[in-house]
């Protein structure tokens, strides 16, 4: 069952656009978005499994330089 989950990323300032840029990049990006407020960018994933959602976030967003934290959540399916 496909798995989607909306990531709020706090980023160094100044960096958006490049971290943008990167996360486009990225198969499983969706949407991403500048924001104003306690995150500086929020972004959708999708995978075919929770297990590669999980994998995605947390080993190729979370690793990339220049973002400080991200807050994950992960949508139900079938909700809308």
């Amino acid at each position: 069952m496909p798995s989607s989950a909306y990531i709020l990323i706090d980023s160094e300032s100044g960096f958006e656009e490049e971290i943008i840029n990167e996360l486009k990049e990225l198969p499983e990006m969706v949407e991403v978005y500048e924001a104003y407020g306690a995150y500086n960018l929020i972004a959708k994933a999708t995978t075919d499994t929770a297990d590669k959602l999980r994998e995605t976030i947390s080993w190729r967003i979370r690793r990339i330089d220049k973002i400080r934290s991200t807050i994950t959540l992960i949508a139900i399916e079938g909700q809308s």
